[in-house]
């Protein structure tokens, strides 16, 4: 694989923010996730959160060939020329195995927030002039002017919390080439009220956030939906629910829709809510077959 060359990712891969915890006294815990998950055949890890890339290196270190991205690093909360050399040290170390995913985060948790369309411009030439490839870095691009970006300046993009008809019209405009990889949550809980309480209790913060709500209504939902923790209707539709086979349909629609690639974000349900989702993510596999793709 060439430096420029975009990381492998497969059709199926995994969004969790537990993945990134940097207390030592889990990265053995951690590393040996990422081996098991790599075993059943994800193409990929995305580290939620703000993630830095050196949160991804120990990941990398623990596995042999799956793809590890940021989703995302907050450009207003690394340098530009920090993640470059951290980039290039991990990519001397591991060639081939990162994917930087890029955002500009929300005016609510970024108090430099500021023109992000600019600044976003801005953090792409600075990592040009260090030398890090479009090719190896992707944007969590939802409107039009961004996906823009993201075709014209990286490797394509990783919409969040978006729909199979955001994913369609992403497409049409990135054109056949660029690499779509939306995330998409999913409860494997086939009881509704169970299901859409665990959604909508992760909902409820992105509610607050103007990038997300605006999103959503230039996609044809209405102030009434986003009313009240969210409508049904919204929740169905930013949320994939019910037993292995449903879930996996919902996950496939994006595929369907002109997706490359989905990173799944499973949320577990009761008690299970603690710790990472290790029994769901085999349970997932094994409806997804995802080394099979």
């Amino acid at each position: 694989m060439s430096d420029s060359q975009t990381p492998a990712i497969g059709r199926y891969g995994l969004w969790n923010a537990g993945l990134r915890d940097p207390d030592p006294a889990r990265a053995a815990e951690l590393a040996e996730t990422a081996a098991e998950l790599e075993e059943l055949g994800y193409g990929a890890l995305w580290l939620g959160g703000s993630s830095g890339v050196e949160h991804a290196a120990p990941l990398i270190a623990a596995t042999s060939a799956i793809t590890v991205a940021t989703g995302i690093l907050s450009i207003w909360q690394y340098g530009a020329e920090d993640a470059a050399a951290r980039h290039a040290a991990l990519e001397a170390a591991h060639p081939g195995r990162f994917l930087l995913g890029l955002g500009v985060s929300h005016a609510r948790l970024a108090e430099r927030y500021k023109r992000p369309y600019a600044a976003m411009t801005r953090y792409l030439d600075a990592l040009d002039a260090a030398g890090v490839p479009a090719g190896r870095r992707v944007l969590a691009a939802l409107g039009p002017r961004m996906l823009e970006l993201a075709r014209d300046r990286s490797a394509g993009a990783h919409p969040y919390l978006v729909t199979p008809e955001h994913t369609a019209e992403a497409r049409a405009l990135l054109g056949e080439g660029p690499l779509l990889a939306p995330e998409f949550t999913v409860v494997l809980e086939a009881d509704p009220a169970r299901a859409r309480e665990t959604a909508r209790e992760m909902l409820a913060f992105y509610l607050t956030l103007p990038n997300y709500t605006g999103n959503w209504l230039r996609l044809g939902f209405t102030e009434d939906d986003l009313a009240g923790g969210g409508s049904d209707r919204l929740v169905d539709a930013l949320f994939g629910w019910g037993d292995e086979e449903r879930v996996r349909e919902r996950i496939d629609a994006f595929l369907d829709a002109g997706a490359d690639h989905v990173a799944v974000q499973v949320l577990a349900t009761g008690e299970d809510r603690a710790g990472l989702p290790r029994e769901q993510w085999r349970r997932l596999a094994a409806v997804l077959k995802p080394s099979g793709h």
